[in-house]
């Protein structure tokens, strides 16, 4: 009923014309908004009606005996949601059944008996009258509200200052949350603190991660239960690019929230929907810029590269400091049931919010100088370093920051690679190449989300691409025949080899981690010397294999 705009059904029946008629049913639903007038000389009717109009009637219609019929048109009436109906019962009936009566109440629908003397159309015309009186007068209020909207805009009034226009039109307290940049902005003048803080609970309660409904592009309107008492609640989102990015949330503390309410935060709505645009213009500029600049820094060209270090000075880098590549990869969880596409206008705001709270809750944070790029389904981050920085502490500064920003997004999957420093711009494309191995070799060798190159190992020499041919050639001549053997026999004889490693060694505890018989341990460590002709005694043979095992993990084989 909220976008109805007319007159209540209370309102109705204190006027002149309706004071012989009386509400019998639906006494909840007396504020329900009357925005049109219809006469129902038969049920066909109810398919040509519309929410939130008035139906008038006689009992005529009525089949006299059916009360089956009588509760089936209430519950159409109801269905189609309109205001109400008015029926002139005598002298057609007697009175409405019992049934029909608690079939209103229950369905908060208004009946309202007619006085059997006055024409429906005496009903009608001033009704008429005053809805249109109402709405020409709502109308005037919104095309005020809507000016005020615009100058506040044209004057370049910030966030604040439009909050605070949406609760001194509506007079009721206003909450309102943003996406990008993340923020929220309230505005209680009208309340006192005890209810200040119910409120923000309730606010909390819809944004929750359990609850899905703060992702739908539409108006919700309910009954909160505040305060032991039950308070209507309007939440408005604010769309931009096919995304939401905040949401204007409006309860009636004060004043009912109707028709006009509802108008002023479609307008705020549209105002600020109209802000973030703005700002989201500019991002895409400024981002634009950072990545050609970012392009032509990790490029193979010569020319590309020296083009960059000549715009270096733009951001404050010097060609004597030292830089550090981050890369993030961000993808879908396959396992959860609400997939998100990563090729839609969603995905980019995912992307957008990510990498502003990358440059405002790390970068600005922390006082550090960097750039930051998104790309599709990548953000990456240029990181200047002076030369009194800590490496070492700041990284883990950085990875806790991280670990803060991941755990807003459950539905997406995040791969972070650091790489090395290194001095100079022109060595820069050696961090970038090393954060991206960190991330393709720190997938397969753990679940970790954040992998740093300098915590590789061995691995920093095995994931070099120029040499992949000669580790599919040592792993060929060392660990191949005894995975062929296990896929043959069905047999576990690598994982006995693995085992052998992670307890340096030691065949009782191998025993026990494997839930095997002692002895079978000694037989599998004979099979493995017959088959790779490799004695696990030899210190020689004893590392060759280990580092087999380790390239099989990171050829995936």
């Amino acid at each position: 009923m909220g976008r109805q705009n007319g007159i209540t059904i209370e309102d109705a029946l204190n006027m002149e014309y309706m004071k012989n008629c009386k509400l019998i049913a639906g006494f909840k639903g007396i504020r329900n908004t009357i925005s049109k007038v219809n006469v129902m000389a038969d049920p066909d009717i109810l398919n040509w009606v519309d929410e939130g109009e008035l139906l008038l009637t006689t009992a005529y219609s009525f089949k006299k005996d059916n009360i089956e019929e009588q509760k089936k048109l209430i519950k159409e009436c109801a269905k189609k949601k309109l205001a109400g109906i008015g029926i002139k019962i005598y002298p057609y009936l007697e009175s409405l059944s019992e049934e029909v009566i608690c079939l209103a109440d229950d369905l908060n629908f208004p009946i309202i008996d007619l006085y059997y003397a006055t024409p429906l159309s005496d009903i009608m015309t001033p009704l008429f009258n005053e809805i249109f009186n109402r709405q020409a007068y709502l109308l005037k209020k919104i095309e005020k509200i809507y000016e005020q909207f615009m100058d506040a805009m044209l004057r370049g009034a910030n966030t604040g200052q439009i909050v605070k226009l949406i609760s001194d039109s509506i007079k009721n307290p206003v909450y309102v949350r943003f996406e990008f940049p993340e923020e929220i902005i309230t505005e209680f003048d009208y309340i006192d603190n005890s209810v200040k803080e119910l409120l923000l609970e309730n606010a909390g309660k819809y944004f929750s991660p359990i609850s899905e409904r703060f992702k739908e592009k539409k108006l919700e309107e309910s009954n909160e239960l505040i305060g032991g008492k039950y308070i209507k609640r309007m939440v408005f989102p604010i769309v931009a690019k096919d995304g939401i990015y905040g949401h204007i949330i409006a309860w009636s503390i004060n004043t009912p929230l109707g028709g006009y309410d509802l108008s002023v935060l479609e307008i705020a709505s549209t105002t600020m929907a109209l802000e973030i645009l703005k700002a989201l213009s500019v991002k895409e500029v400024e981002n634009r810029y950072k990545s050609e600049f970012f392009d032509d820094l990790i490029s193979l060209e010569e020319r590309r590269v020296e083009k960059a270090i000549e715009r270096a000075s733009f951001f404050n880098f010097s060609k004597k400091d030292k830089f550090v590549s981050i890369t993030l990869k961000i993808k879908n969880k396959e396992e959860t049931s609400h997939k998100v596409d990563m090729t839609s206008g969603q995905t980019q705001q995912y992307i957008i919010k990510i990498q502003d709270l990358i440059e405002r809750g790390i970068i600005k944070q922390l006082g550090l100088n960097a750039i930051v790029v998104s790309k599709t389904e990548r953000i990456q981050i240029l990181l200047c370093l002076k030369k009194d920085i800590q490496l070492e502490a700041l990284l883990e500064e950085i990875n806790k920051s991280f670990s803060e920003i991941i755990s807003k997004f459950k539905e997406l999957d995040f791969r972070i690679g650091i790489g090395r420093a290194y001095e100079g711009l022109e060595n820069f494309n050696n961090s970038y190449l090393d954060s991206v191995k960190a991330i393709n070799t720190g997938k397969i060798l753990n679940d970790k989300t954040i992998t740093s190159f300098d915590n590789l190992g061995i691995f920093k020499i095995l994931c070099q691409d120029n040499i992949e041919n000669e580790l599919i050639k040592f792993y060929d001549s060392t660990l191949k025949p005894l995975v062929e053997y296990d896929e043959k026999k069905s047999t576990e004889l690598v994982k006995t080899l693995n085992a052998y490693f992670e307890n340096n060694g030691n065949l009782k505890k191998m025993s026990d981690t494997l839930f095997t018989h002692y002895n079978t341990v000694l037989y599998r460590i004979q099979r493995i010397k017959e088959i790779t002709n490799m004695d696990l005694d030899n210190p020689s043979d004893r590392l060759n294999l280990e580092i087999a095992l380790k390239i099989k993990q990171l050829l995936n084989r």
